[in-house]
C-alpha cells in the first residue's frame, strides 16, 4: 500500500511513523512534510494549502490511500476532490467536516439531534452579545467561541464580564482570528474533568479508539491561554467503567447517524471533545480528524494495521476492520517555544535529541522544527511531542520527563503535570 499523508506536524509524524510499521505498506510520503519526518516519510514539495497540487500528487503519485492531517484542507473540500478522482481518502467531505469548521453549525447541530453540550447562543454583532452577558443570561466564567478555523485557539474562558467583553472586541472587532470570529458562540462553563474521545467511522460503523485527555492551557495547573495543546496522555482508566459505552451512545453514534441522515455521511476520524461533569458527558467541541496532540498518545497504544482499517473506512468497509488496543498508557510531553502561543523566535538550535531517542520505550515527534546542516533548529510554536509508554502511568510519566529533560533549545517551556490528573485519581 502505497500512502500519501497531508501536513506536517506532529501529528502527521506520528501519523507516518505508525503506518510505517504497517506490513501491507510499501512507502510513505507527506505533503509538505518536514525534515523530523524523513525517515519514515518521503517528502513531497506541495503547499499543504494547494487543493489542486495535491490531488495532482495523490493521482500522478498512483496513492493507494490519502490520510489527511489538518483540518482546514478537509474544510476546504479536499476530501470530496480526491474521491471524484477516484482516491481514496481517510477523512470527511467539506459538508460534514463543518462540524469543526463552524461552531455554530456543530452547536445546532447537536441541538438537532439531541446530544448533550453546553447551553449557548450565537451572535454576530458584539454588541448584542455583550447585553445578553450584562443581563445575566449566563453565569461566570462564561465561554467565548469563535465560529470558524482559529488553529486550535479561538476559545476563551471568561473569568467575569470585563473578560468577556475584552474577548468579544478582540474577536468580532478587532478581528484577531479574522473572519472566523465575525460570528462567536457565548456558551455556559461546564466544570469536570475533560477526555478526548476519537472513533473512525465509515458513515455508518463506529470503531472506538484509546480515550486521551489533553493540556490546553499554556502553564501548569491549567492557567493561562489555551494552546493547540501541551500535552496528552491515553489510559483506559480516563473513562469509569461504563462511560465509554454511553459515550458512544449518547455521542459517537448519535453525530454519525445524523450527519447520514442529513446527508452527509462522515467518512474519517470523528473527535469528540467532552467535558465530564456530574450530569454526564457533554461535548465540547468536535474535530473531523486525528487530534493534536492526542495521536502521538493515542496511535502509539493501537494494536493491527492501521493503514488497512483507514483503507477499510475509505471503502465503506469498516465493519471488517480489526484493531485492539495496548493496556500500556502512553505520555505525550509537547516541547514549546519561549513566548508561544504568543509570537516567538524561529532558528533556535535544538539539543539532545539523539539522547531522549535512547531513552527505553520513548519517540520523539517533531512538530515544529527543520534541518540546517547537521542540526536541528526551532521552526514553530509547538516543537517536539516527546512520547513514552509504561507498563503503567506512573512510569510512562516518569520516562517522557526523563527523555524531555535532555532536549534544550533557548527559551523552551513545557507543563510539567501532564497525566497528573490522572495519577491523583488512581491514587
Amino acid at each position: 500500500m502505497n500512502v500519501l499523508i497531508i501536513g506536517g506536524g506532529g501529528r502527521e509524524h506520528v501519523l507516518a511513523w505508525r503506518l510505517a510499521q504497517d506490513p501491507e505498506v510499501t512507502a510513505v510520503t507527506a505533503a509538505p512534510g518536514s525534515d523530523g519526518m524523513c525517515p519514515p516519510a518521503a517528502r513531497a514539495a506541495v503547499d499543504g494549502a494547494d487543493l489542486d497540487a495535491l490531488v495532482r500528487l495523490a493521482v500522478d503519485g498512483r496513492f493507494d490511500l490519502v490520510v489527511v492531517g489538518p483540518e482546514a484542507p478537509l474544510v476546504a473540500g479536499l476530501a470530496d476532490r480526491l474521491t471524484a478522482a477516484g482516491v481514496a481518502v481517510a477523512g470527511p467531505g467539506a459538508a460534514a467536516a463543518r462540524l469543526e469548521g463552524s461552531k455554530i453549525f456543530a452547536k445546532d447541530f447537536m441541538a438537532r439531534h439531541g446530544i448533550p453540550t453546553a447551553r449557548y447562543e450565537v451572535h454576530d454583532q458584539a454588541a448584542a452579545a455583550r447585553r445578553s452577558l450584562e443581563a445575566g443570561r449566563f453565569e461566570f466564567p462564561v465561554v467565548i467561541k469563535a465560529d470558524g478555523l482559529a488553529a486550535g485557539k479561538g476559545v476563551v474562558v471568561a473569568a467575569d464580564l470585563s473578560a468577556a467583553q475584552a474577548a468579544l472586541a478582540e474577536m468580532m472587532e478587532r478581528r484577531c482570528f479574522g473572519a472566523a470570529g465575525d460570528r462567536v458562540v457565548v456558551e455556559e462553563f461546564l466544570r469536570g474533568e475533560e477526555a478526548s474521545c476519537m472513533a473512525l467511522t465509515d458513515g455508518g460503523h463506529v470503531v472506538p479508539l484509546p480515550p486521551a485527555q489533553d493540556h490546553k492551557r499554556v502553564f501548569d495547573d491549567d492557567r493561562g491561554p489555551n494552546t493547540g495543546g501541551m500535552g496528552a496522555y491515553s489510559d483506559d482508566r480516563i473513562l469509569p467503567p461504563g462511560l465509554a459505552d454511553a459515550i458512544l451512545d449518547t455521542v459517537i453514534r448519535p453525530t454519525v447517524r445524523g450527519m447520514a441522515a442529513e446527508g452527509h455521511p462522515f467518512r474519517g476520524v470523528l473527535y469528540a471533545g467532552l467535558m465530564l461533569t456530574a450530569a454526564g458527558p457533554r461535548v465540547l467541541e468536535f474535530n473531523v480528524r486525528f487530534g493534536d496532540p492526542e495521536t502521538q498518545a493515542v496511535l502509539p497504544r493501537l494494536c493491527g494495521s492501521l493503514a488497512e482499517s483507514l483503507r477499510l473506512l475509505a471503502e465503506g468497509r469498516l465493519d471488517r476492520a480489526r484493531l485492539e488496543t495496548d493496556p500500556w498508557p502512553t505520555v505525550c510531553v509537547v516541547l514549546a517555544s519561549g513566548g508561544y502561543p504568543g509570537d516567538y523566535a524561529k532558528g533556535v538550535p535544538i539539543r539532545g535529541l539523539e539522547l531522549a531517542a535512547q531513552h527505553p520505550h520513548v519517540t520523539v515527534f517533531h512538530a515544529g522544527t527543520r534541518r540546517e546542516g547537521e542540526r536541528f533548529v526551532t521552526a514553530g510554536g509547538r516543537v517536539l511531542g516527546v512520547t513514552a509508554r509504561g507498563a503503567d502511568l506512573d512510569t510512562a510519566v516518569m520516562c517522557a520527563y526523563e527523555a524531555a529533560s535532555q532536549i534544550h533549545f533557548d527559551g523552551m517551556h513545557y507543563r510539567r503535570d501532564i497525566a497528573l490528573k490522572g495519577l491523583r485519581r488512581y491514587r
